[in-house]
């Protein structure tokens, strides 16, 4: 849920509530000026209250999702966060040209996984593996890539796990795409049905046309 929309939707209900039930304690009602602007507050406190829980059920029911299932899901996103940060972060302290290119669209993908998740918290049941895997191995890989490749001296071992990590994280770019292919599968799904079916639309469309013209030859 977009929270900054949220919380513009609920003082959308909640001002013009407490403007309301101040001028009818006052005006109709015939209560003094400072209780009336108690009972306002009072008011739109509630309507604030009542208008975030209606929005959050009809998040829920528009995503398919009881609360506990919303409730694991953001508790698995705000940790997601911070690990997401740490990645981001030790990417871009990795001093080696050459993967750079690779390293930016890593950083992308994880993103694109997040925020799609985010919006579509349904999806990420089919980023498990990202959540649950593929995210922890590359904090871990790219932090202790960046610990290693900053000591003064350089050994053979060294360099050696240090292209071995390299390797490995290009590896797990493959992995984070098919990640994201996932996530997005139904997407995809839907969009090919809908040009089978456009397809078929537009050579129905062509046979009968074809027809009427031939039977006009005739």
């Amino acid at each position: 849920m977009n929270q900054f929309l949220v919380f513009l939707s609920r003082m959308f209900v909640a001002i013009p509530s407490t403007f309301l039930v101040w001028l009818l304690s006052f005006f109709a009602f015939d209560q003094t000026f400072f209780l009336s602007g108690a009972i306002s507050i009072g008011a739109g406190i509630i309507a604030y209250w009542i208008s975030g829980i209606v929005l959050k059920q009809r998040f829920l029911k528009k995503h398919q999702l009881t609360r506990k299932e919303y409730q694991y899901i953001k508790k698995n996103l705000e940790e997601a966060k911070g690990k997401l940060n740490r990645l981001h972060k030790s990417m871009l302290s990795i001093r080696h040209l050459p993967t750079l290119k690779q390293r930016v669209e890593f950083t992308k993908t994880t993103k694109k996984i997040y925020y799609l998740t985010k919006k579509e918290p349904k999806r990420f049941y089919k980023a498990e593996e990202f959540y649950f895997s593929h995210l922890d191995s590359a904090v871990e890989l790219s932090e202790k890539y960046v610990f290693l490749s900053a000591q003064p001296k350089k050994t053979y071992e060294l360099d050696q796990s240090l292209y071995e990590t390299r390797k490995t994280l290009e590896q797990m770019s493959k992995m984070v795409e098919e990640d994201l292919y996932r996530v997005i599968s139904d997407d995809i799904d839907h969009l090919n049905f809908e040009i089978d079916v456009a397809k078929h639309s537009i050579q129905t469309r062509k046979d009968s046309q074809n027809l009427i013209e031939s039977r006009r030859l005739k």
